[in-house]
């Protein structure tokens, strides 16, 4: 007995062994919360290593390091111009001169405002790099960069001036060196990314008849790791309506509040039950309003609320539960009513950003990994909203990588960006984007 059980051990062991030998290949993940880390797989990381090789990269390399005053003199010009919501002209201006200045083949601005400089390759493939030109300051707001020590200070800066200037950054590096790729490269400002702008600018690129994108990169300076995964949204302004009157003199009619009140009452009682389990999703009621005194009965009760789901299954079932509480708050307080005109309301949906996912396998998403990983940085796939979250949805493969720990203070006044070593955030989205749209250029190995 004592030796079959010597013998069945040995086996089991074995079995394991075998198993982990064939697992070597894959990529090994670590589950976190709305994260998951991820080990680039081998022949992604070998691809980048041979790009790295080069010696014209290797000299593209030193050439952002050497010029990254450059750099930072076009985030401090363009953070300076004021780009509220909806109000990105001034800037978008700006930035095509920009582009225009730093070599490519051409330059535009389309009828909703983004800003595109194209860059030919040798394939009918095109790669996008991104970066939204809109800010959360409203217009008045004084974005003048301020510096102390090491730290540049305005609001903005990170988000995303940042990424505009990283764009010319790696446009310039490319053109001193005159570097061919196999793909078009289509550089990009786009507007509407911020709040209630609703990724309007990539909505529209992304249009039937628009421009041609088989995958999209941006670059949204508060990211820390790889957004991989599309965060859907639905965000709605619920709008109660009544006659409104004296709180004694007419007593009797529907209020808004008390529907409000109540709406809110049913969904998050419901919307608590339908989240405790499942891919994670969330509610919240952001703003409430309406009313003019104590002693009114008000005419008018408004809420605006979000609701968000990696899961577009599961956005459309809170999405039904929400609707449901809001016809429900009506009817409560309706049913309430002693005299006059019953009570009305309006639901309008001011956001909608759907969800998606890249596999963890994709080319794109392993190139930034194998970037990530070579650059020192945290191989970590996120969740997130952002401009990706339109290709990712539509099945065309997008990422949405940033500036990391380099910068804080975001959509707050005193945001900031620290400026030591800030050229190696240039030199990962140059790698990133040489190595998805291919380099042809002929070049001695550095070996």
């Amino acid at each position: 007995m004592i030796h079959n059980a010597i013998i069945i051990s040995l086996l089991i062991s074995v079995l394991l062994v075998t198993g982990c030998q064939e697992q070597v290949e894959a990529p090994k993940t670590e589950v976190l919360e709305d994260s998951i880390r991820v080990d680039p797989l081998p022949e992604f990381k070998e691809e980048l290593s041979n790009i790295l090789e080069l010696a014209s990269v290797q000299s593209i390399l030193s050439y952002i390091e050497e010029n990254d005053s450059q750099t930072l003199a076009d985030l401090i010009e363009l953070n300076e111009i004021e780009a509220p919501p909806f109000k990105e002209e001034l800037r978008a201006m700006a930035f095509r001169e920009k582009l225009a200045e730093a070599g490519v083949d051409s330059v535009w601005i389309d009828e909703a405002g983004n800003v595109f400089s194209l860059r030919y390759g040798n394939s009918e493939k095109t790669v996008a790099l991104a970066a939204h030109l809109d800010t959360v300051f409203p217009e008045g707001t004084d974005v003048k960069v301020k510096q102390r020590g090491d730290t540049l200070f305005a609001p903005g800066i990170v988000d995303n001036a940042r990424g505009l200037a990283i764009i010319l950054a790696v446009l310039r590096a490319m053109d001193q060196y005159d570097v061919e790729t196999s793909s078009n490269i289509l550089f990009i400002g786009n507007v509407g990314e911020e709040g209630i702008g609703d990724l309007r600018g990539v909505k529209h690129i992304f249009r039937d008849g628009g421009p041609q994108i088989d995958s999209f990169i941006a670059f949204d300076g508060n990211i820390i790791d790889i957004i991989s995964r599309g965060l859907g949204s639905h965000r709605y302004r619920v709008t109660y309506q009544g006659s409104g009157g004296h709180s004694w003199g007419a007593f009797g009619l529907a209020n808004p509040h008390h529907a409000l009140g109540a709406a809110i009452r049913t969904f998050a009682v419901k919307a608590d039950d339908y989240t405790k389990s499942g891919l994670k999703t969330s509610y919240n009621v952001g703003r409430i309003g309406g009313g003019t005194s104590v002693n009114s009965i008000p005419f008018e009760s408004w809420m605006e609320v979000d609701m968000r789901s990696v899961s577009p299954e599961n956005l459309n079932e809170i999405d039904t539960i929400f609707q449901r509480a809001v016809r429900e708050g009506l009817e409560e307080q309706n049913k309430l009513l002693r005299y006059g005109q019953p009570l009305t309301v309006e639901v309008a949906m001011i956001g909608n950003r759907p969800s998606g996912s890249n596999s963890n396998e994709s080319p794109l998403v392993q190139r930034a990994l194998a970037v990530a990983d070579k650059m020192g940085k945290r191989t970590i796939l996120r969740t997130g909203s952002t401009d990706a979250n339109i290709p990712i949805s539509l099945g065309i493969p997008a990422v949405t990588i940033g500036e990391g720990v380099n910068g804080g203070g975001y959509h707050s006044l005193e945001e900031f960006f620290i400026t030591k070593d800030g050229y190696k955030s240039v030199q990962e989205t140059f790698l990133l984007l040489i190595v998805e749209a291919g380099i042809n250029n002929p070049s001695t190995s550095t070996r």
